[in-house]
Formats: C-alpha cells, sequence, structure tokens
C-alpha cells in the first residue's frame, strides 16, 4: 500500500514518505507521524488537553478515512512534550523506563512548570489531572511494527537531558531517508537545556549512541528547531561536553 498524506493541507512538514512533523506553536517543540498500513505513531502530546486535540485531528487529516493514531512516543517528561497525552484516548503509550516514577508523583511539578512558562494556569491544571501515564515502559530498545515496510525503533538513551530520554528511529523506506526523533537531546532553535533533572555527565554519551543508531546520512529531527544533519549532532555533543566539562 502507498501511503501518500496530506501533509501539506494539515500544515505539516513531510520528512519521508511516511514520516512528518509540525512545529507547534509557543515553544517550537516538534511533534512527529509515522504512518504504516496498520497504525499510525505520534511522537510527542503537546503542552495541553487543547494542543493534544489540535494535533489529534491534524493527524486523522492526515491519515484520511476513519483511521487514527494508534500509537503514542513521549520522548521525555517535561510538559510541552506530555501534558496532552489524554487527548489520544485508547491509545497506546510509550515513555523511557522511569518515567512513571516521574508521573506517579502526580503532575503538581509539570503543571507548575507548565504555568512559569507562561501556559494558562486552567489549561495546565486540567491538563496535569488528567496526566497520562506510559503503558508500555522501554529498558534498551522496542522495535514498533506499524504495518507494511514500516518499522520503528524506539531507543532508550537517557539520561542526559532528562532523567528519562527516548529517540524514536524510522528506517527509510519508498527512497526516503532515516529519520531520527532526538527530542530533547537534541535542540536547534536555541542552546540545550539543562534543567533540574538534566544529567549532564551523561549527556555527551546519549549523544553518541544516538549518532551510533541513526548514522552518517540520516535526518535528525530535534526537539526544538529545524531539522539538521549528524555533524550539528556532533557539534553539539562537543559544546555540551566543553559546557559541562565531560569528555
Amino acid at each position: 500500500m502507498n501511503v501518500t498524506p496530506a501533509w501539506e493541507a494539515a500544515g505539516w512538514e513531510r520528512l519521508a514518505p511516511r514520516v512528518g512533523r509540525c512545529r507547534l506553536p509557543v515553544w517550537d517543540c516538534t511533534a512527529g507521524l509515522v504512518v504504516g498500513d496498520d497504525a499510525a505513531l505520534l511522537i510527542e502530546a503537546g503542552s495541553s488537553l487543547a494542543e493534544g486535540a489540535a494535533l489529534r485531528t491534524q493527524a486523522r487529516r492526515i491519515l484520511g478515512g476513519d483511521r487514527r493514531v494508534t500509537h503514542l512516543a513521549l520522548t521525555h517528561p517535561h510538559f510541552d512534550h506530555v501534558l496532552g497525552a489524554a487527548a489520544f484516548a485508547g491509545v497506546e503509550v510509550y515513555g523511557a523506563v522511569g518515567i512513571d516514577t516521574v508521573f506517579a508523583r502526580g503532575g503538581d511539578e509539570l503543571r507548575e512548570d507548565a504555568v512559569r512558562h507562561g501556559l494558562d494556569p486552567d489549561a495546565a491544571a486540567e491538563a496535569a489531572d488528567l496526566l497520562v501515564r506510559p503503558h508500555h515502559l522501554v529498558c534498551g530498545e522496542w522495535t514498533l511494527d506499524l504495518g507494511g515496510d514500516v518499522r520503528v525503533l524506539l531507543a532508550n538513551l537517557g539520561p542526559g537531558h532528562s532523567g528519562h530520554d527516548l529517540a524514536v528511529l524510522v528506517p527509510g523506506t519508498g527512497g526516503g531517508r532515516e529519520v531520527v526523533f532526538c527530542g530533547d537531546l537534541v535542540e536547534e532553535s536555541g542552546e540545550p537545556q539543562a534543567g533540574p533533572d538534566a544529567a549532564p555527565n551523561h549527556w555527551p554519551a546519549a549523544l553518541d549512541r544516538l549518532l551510533d543508531l541513526g548514522g552518517e546520512d540520516a535526518l535528525y529531527v530535534p526537539g526544538h528547531g529545524a531539522t539538521v544533519d549528524a555533524a550539528f549532532v556532533r557539534a553539539q555533543r562537543a559544546t555540551l561536553a566543553a559546557r559541562f566539562g565531560v569528555s
């Protein structure tokens, strides 16, 4: 089955024949979509229930017919990536092992962080109250078969930007390049952010693993900003190593 979704009509950037992404407003967070014959994987859920609902609507427009998102991968437990997850009822949710311990503490920390960054307090509270914990925890690597020739690799690369970083690798299909969704392990639109849950001593090693998995010719999709190549990831790795005094 040759799927040619209407990416542009939904306002998304098409990265490969079955892969696309959009850059969400305000925090420039990337959301991705991978389309198989039988299933569809969304990467990131947005910063609020309204943003999650908008992503759900856009994905259905891309998929066409009565198809919908069936799988959701959360790259790390920060508000702008996870608070929209409750908009995806019935979806199988994936995250790195340990993300469940963050969510088990409740949504107060995520709510406070969201409000501190400018999200409406009522929207933040509603999303935090409905916080969705991942159903599947990735330790090492996990392969998802989405149907046809589309197999996606979920790789637990953390700690780094956070304590629980997940990358999503989509092998090249139909003549397209391999696409790697990096989460905030890589950022293009600004300096990489190291909050209180970052692991600076491990971050460069996480990027080494990312490059080993993706390879030299892959298209790397940062958590924020324009797509980049392996040379950009290597340069950011060197910057982080120098910044934090690690090799």
